[in-house]
């Protein structure tokens, strides 16, 4: 009877540690500017608090150039690309290497990477202005026909979803790079458009501009009204994309790139621990883009 006792009592514990697990979330304030970057503060090295961009489409924490040499913005010497350091996001604290760069998001000192969450479920909300890190995905969300629900690929670090373009009834499916810190709504690859035989000379060009990389490389790129492109079940018209020319952001890889002038119109569950992104509309769906094709009067 004794051992039977101390049976239940150990399961009655074990439930109660699992009903806790499921509770578990960690809410953030997040801010999006007009430049469509997202952020959150953070402490680094339990000193520095720094504004970061969560970008999806890297992986641990860069920092930018001129932080690194701001005595006011980080007090102690960072070692770059080895040493392990304390990043503290909300309630959480993350293990994190330091790389550097030229460029981050408007606003911002740096950004920190997906990789962070491995194994964690990230939502971000732009209805509440919430970045919210549960430790699993809360029922409602596979219940809610509303969520479109794609799967994640990866190539090596490189966080990626199908979906698809379409122009003069030519659809093409492809991987694309989903990056939160990409400010513009989609980058798409000359060379995987030529391999699906895309008509990407028929789509109307807005504007031509030279574009820095994140390293402050010169991109070339074109801007064009794309008939259609499709994410899950929901289809958006008439999206400006770019159309790389040369020196792509992504060396030896061909992929298109959905950025946060579109991914910032839905709802979002990242979840890491099935590897699948679910999708659903929000008040920014019908937002005009920032290079839209001008209307004729």
């Amino acid at each position: 009877m004794k051992n039977r006792i101390i049976i239940v009592l150990i399961f009655l514990s074990v439930n109660a540690f699992a009903q806790k697990e499921k509770v578990m979330r960690d809410s953030i304030s997040m801010k999006i500017n007009e430049q469509n970057t997202i952020y959150v503060e953070a402490v680094f090295n339990e000193t520095d608090t720094l504004v970061l961009n969560f970008d999806t489409g890297t992986t641990e924490l860069i920092l930018i150039y001129n932080v690194l040499k701001n005595k006011n913005k980080i007090k102690s010497a960072t070692q770059l690309y080895n040493t392990p350091y304390n990043l503290k996001i909300g309630t959480n604290n993350y293990k994190v290497k330091v790389y550097d760069a030229e460029l981050t998001g408007h606003g911002t000192d740096g950004r920190f990477g997906w990789d962070l969450f491995k194994n964690k479920i990230v939502e971000l909300n732009y209805d509440k202005n919430l970045m919210v890190v549960h430790s699993i995905l809360p029922d409602y969300v596979e219940k809610n026909k509303e969520f479109t629900k794609l799967n994640m690929e990866f190539i090596e670090d490189l966080l990626l979803v199908v979906s698809e373009i379409k122009q003069s009834n030519v659809v093409n499916k492809n991987v694309f790079l989903f990056d939160t810190g990409y400010q513009r709504t989609a980058m798409l690859d000359n060379d995987l458009m030529a391999q699906g035989k895309f008509p990407a000379e028929k789509m109307e060009v807005i504007k031509k501009v030279i574009m820095k990389g994140a390293q402050g490389n010169e991109i070339p790129v074109i801007t064009s009204n794309l008939e259609m492109l499709k994410i899950g079940k929901y289809k958006l018209k008439n999206v400006p994309v770019q159309q790389t020319t040369a020196n792509k952001p992504l060396k030896d890889i061909n992929v298109h790139i959905l950025g946060n002038e579109v991914l910032k119109r839905f709802n979002t569950f990242l979840d890491f621990q099935k590897n699948v992104v679910y999708l659903k509309p929000n008040h920014l769906f019908n937002d005009k883009y920032i290079e839209g094709k001008k209307k004729e009067i």
